[in-house]
């Protein structure tokens, strides 16, 4: 259930990302409020990249969803 509130909201994040030629995949969902993500496209190689995942991808995810306590990047 949790997983699928986590894709909700990463859908509402993906058009921003896929403007500029990435995207995020959702890897796991912890039970201790941990989300692991993939960004791939230009996302992947981006200096950016930490920027977008911290201030876009998990302040989303975060602020929609409490339960949420961290968003990790895998590769």
């Amino acid at each position: 259930m949790l997983k699928e509130k986590v894709e909700a909201v990463l859908d509402k994040v993906r058009p921003m990302l896929q403007r500029d030629g990435g995207d995020v995949e959702l890897v796991e969902v912890r039970d201790d409020g941990v989300v692991k993500v993939r960004l791939t496209g230009a996302c992947s190689g981006c200096p950016m990249s930490t920027m977008t995942l911290k201030n876009a991808i998990e302040e989303t995810i975060k602020k929609e969803i409490p339960e949420i306590k961290s968003v990790e990047q895998v590769s």
